[in-house]
């Protein structure tokens, strides 16, 4: 009962001791959370203002919420005299097993952070990169972009590759040029035909006269010459136009009475006869 006693007398006269330093700890920890809650405030506002992307700005709040407590909670326990060594320990190896079982994944988040932060994309958008994901645009999350592929079926691609890929953007433009290749008969008029497409061009008014059409020979193909068509069009109106002026020069060449050849060759056949005379 004694021991009891002069024990229960210890821990009273080293709590009494303490008491100053667990009122600074606790003072930090009520100051410290007032502060951390005003710039946390202050940094949302100011996310807002740069229309950075929803799921990044909350990624980001909450991790800088996060180191921002849990520094606060081991500066108020150092300061009550709480031995923080060991928590350090503790969470540096969990980090770094957490690290090595997630690679991939963290990768791909890293990638996510990115595309998020540089904006490569945005919803809406119609990409492509040489991995061969083409699509638009429908969801960017911090693991995966989910895009709607040409046909309509759901592409879901690693942020990581993607954000470390050449990726063509084809929305964000105002213009977009498309070329195509006419071929016409050796017997045809170049100055003619160019004239015929040019004017047939003139008549779609999707297609931008500034920069002007151009028609010039690209090659002298076996069986035609090839003369090379090079527009410049809306990009809204990109697809509809490019279907349309190729039917428009096609029909515009049938008028004019200008042959389109396809791939032929000529066979000479000689009598035996005429040779023996």
């Amino acid at each position: 009962m004694e021991k009891f006693a002069v024990g229960l007398d210890v821990m009273i006269t080293n709590t009494m001791g303490a008491l100053p330093q667990i009122g600074v700890g606790v003072l930090i920890l009520v100051i410290g959370g007032f502060i951390i809650k005003s710039f946390l405030r202050g940094l949302r506002n100011r996310f807002e203002k740069k229309n950075m992307e929803k799921s990044l700005r909350g990624f980001l709040l909450s991790i800088i919420q996060a180191s921002l407590y849990v520094l606060l909670l081991l500066t108020a326990a150092s300061t009550m005299g709480i031995q923080t060594t060991s928590f350090l320990t503790i969470f540096a190896s969990a980090g770094l097993a957490i690290g090595l079982a997630l690679q991939g994944s963290l990768s791909n988040f890293a990638g996510g952070v990115l595309i998020l932060l540089f904006k490569p994309f945005k919803v809406g958008e119609y990409i492509s990169n040489p991995a061969g994901t083409e699509g638009t645009v429908d969801k960017i999350d911090l693991l995966y972009t989910t895009l709607t592929g040409p046909t309509g079926l759901k592409i879901y691609s690693p942020n990581g590759p993607l954000a470390n890929s050449v990726i063509t953007n084809y929305s964000d433009i105002a213009s977009r040029r498309y070329d195509f290749v006419v071929g016409i008969s050796y017997d045809a008029n170049i100055k003619v035909a160019q004239t015929v497409i040019l004017e047939a061009l003139a008549k779609d008014d999707r297609v931008k006269q500034d920069p002007l059409p151009l028609v010039y020979v690209n090659s002298l193909a076996d069986s035609s010459v090839n003369l090379n068509v090079r527009v410049w069009m809306e990009r809204a109106n990109y697809w509809d136009t490019v279907f349309a002026i190729q039917q428009l020069v096609k029909n515009a060449l049938d008028t004019a009475n200008i042959e389109i050849p396809f791939p032929q060759r000529d066979v000479h056949i000689i009598d035996d006869k005429h040779i023996r005379d």
